[in-house]
């Protein structure tokens, strides 16, 4: 028992030399970056309130753009990316010309993706190279 004992000593001791304990960090987190995490995922929920509108939707339809393919890439997106597409919805006049400048805004946001090459959605954009 007692060599069992001296073993299991030997061995946590040897691991402990042996196996790398890094240091534990930790940091306060500032009332601005939860801010700015809400303020993201409201602006998110907001433009994906949009594109569940059925005239939206006909709209996507009518340019061959899945409606489920537009809210992954709404999921995709950068904060920043769509907090400028939040602002310029907030800069739309009221009423129902609202629901075509999202989709025309998007439209040109995918025309841009599919030139630089990060996505295939439209057939007839060759990316840029």
């Amino acid at each position: 028992m007692k060599t069992l004992q001296r073993f299991l000593c030997l061995l946590m001791s040897l691991s402990l030399i042996v196996l790398p304990i890094g240091p534990a960090q930790a940091a306060m987190i500032g009332n601005g970056q939860i801010i700015n995490e809400v303020q993201a995922e409201l602006n998110r929920s907001e433009i994906l309130h949009i594109l569940d509108r059925e005239a939206a939707q006909q709209q996507l339809i009518a340019l061959d753009v899945s409606p489920d393919m537009v809210k992954e890439r709404v999921a995709q997106m950068t904060d920043a990316e769509v907090a400028q597409l939040n602002q310029h919805l907030a800069d739309l006049p009221a009423g129902g010309s609202d629901v075509l400048g999202v989709i025309l805004i998007l439209f040109i946001v995918f025309i841009i993706t599919d030139m630089l090459g990060a996505t295939n959605i439209f057939p007839f954009v060759k990316p840029v190279n």
